[in-house]
């Protein structure tokens, strides 16, 4: 597993800063629910709870990873709104921007090799669930905070 995971960061694009870089979505229901998704058991974090996103690959553009990672693990059409967050990590060369965006797409469909299922949460549901990967948290506050 180790092996696969250390693939997998190899694969990726690695920026001029030393790090990978990556984006989180957070897309919000009319009813205050927000798409997130349990990771498949074969990537990295295998079935932690998260909001979907991705890699950035190469010279593409935080929206262009926005709109690939959300294709490419949902099959959803977003339309990406504005940053809202942003994470680096010493500990793991990761630097991370969360995105708000508006699903465009009415339905979402898991790409089984990278999502195991679809969760519709509310905000409480997101903070207390217990297989939340750690941050997630801090992605939430920043997206209330311009979403409401």
């Amino acid at each position: 597993m180790a092996q696969q995971q250390a693939q997998q960061r190899q694969d990726r694009t690695i920026q001029a800063d030393g790090h990978l870089h990556g984006v989180v979505v957070g897309c919000q229901r009319e009813d205050g629910c927000w798409l997130l998704i349990r990771r498949s058991a074969t990537v990295a974090a295998p079935l932690r709870v998260c909001f979907p996103g991705g890699g950035v690959d190469g010279a593409e553009t935080q929206s262009e990873t926005v709109v690939r990672e959300m294709q490419e693990e949902l099959g959803a059409v977003v339309k990406p709104l504005n940053r809202v967050w942003h994470l680096v990590s010493q500990i793991h060369s990761l630097t991370l921007w969360g995105w708000h965006a508006d699903l465009e797409s009415g339905e979402v469909s898991a790409n089984p090799d990278e999502v195991a299922e679809v969760l519709w949460l509310s905000p409480e549901q997101v903070r207390s669930h217990p297989d939340i990967m750690p941050g997630t948290e801090n992605f939430l506050a920043a997206l209330e905070s311009q979403s409401g």
